[in-house]
């Protein structure tokens, strides 16, 4: 994507712009807000098939978010494959088995035992589609010679966001999976030494009968997020 000789600033004007009245920009945000209070992480998928061209245009979406230096180093692999899916989950819950089995420490297991979680991952299968998130730690030029990336970590946080969203505006539930270690999926995936697992993002259409944690409902009042100087 980057050429060494094309590494110069040059100023285009701005085009694409949104212009809204006060009172119709605090309508836009409280429109959002309302939509985004119905987005929950489910772990129980219906079967039902998503169009590919949707997953794509969820993750042109993410591709569109803000990046260290705009080097956007990131990589999405959307799988569907029943049969990835299969090692998928087979190689996660290896993982999950040695998490719960003792390596989280008995603090981390406490804490989420309100959320329902244990080292089956039948989801991982069910879901239509799987999206493993990729960090790129470094990227490479034309001619293969390599380049730093920076803020890797946040910068893929800022797209997964972008993602989450993206699939939610589309109708899709999602729940976000990180088995640790997650090594097993660059070889799985074919993907570089270059690159680093993040996540797993199942997604597809919660099924009839799928509930969510209770605990997952109670969120912090603004009070405890917000600070505001003026």
């Amino acid at each position: 994507m980057i050429s060494k000789d094309a590494l110069k600033y040059e100023a285009v004007p701005l085009v694409e712009r949104i212009r809204l009245s006060n009172t119709d920009s605090l309508a836009a945000a409280g429109s959002f807000l309302e939509t985004m209070k119905t987005r929950h992480t489910v772990r129980d998928f219906a079967d039902t098939p998503v169009p590919q061209e949707t997953i794509e245009t969820c993750i042109a979406a993410a591709g569109r978010a803000p990046s260290g230096a705009n080097h956007q180093p990131w990589h999405f692999v959307a799988v569907s494959d029943p049969a990835v899916k299969q090692q998928i989950r087979r190689a996660a819950e290896d993982e999950e088995r040695n998490f719960y089995g003792g390596s989280a420490g008995d603090e981390w297991i406490k804490a989420l035992e309100p959320i329902g979680t244990g080292p089956d991952k039948p989801h991982l299968e069910v879901a239509p589609w799987l999206i493993v998130v990729f960090a790129q730690r470094w990227g490479t030029f034309e001619n293969g010679s390599r380049y730093k990336n920076y803020y890797v970590p946040e910068s893929v946080g800022l797209a997964t966001g972008f993602l989450i969203t993206a699939l939610h505006m589309a109708g899709l539930s999602s729940l976000i999976h990180t088995p640790n270690p997650m090594k097993f999926l660059n070889p799985m995936l074919n993907r570089p030494a270059s690159e680093k697992p993040m996540m797993i993002i199942a997604t597809g259409h919660a099924a009839e009968n799928a509930t969510i944690p209770k605990a997952a409902t109670i969120k912090k009042p603004l009070a405890e997020i917000l600070s505001v100087w003026r």
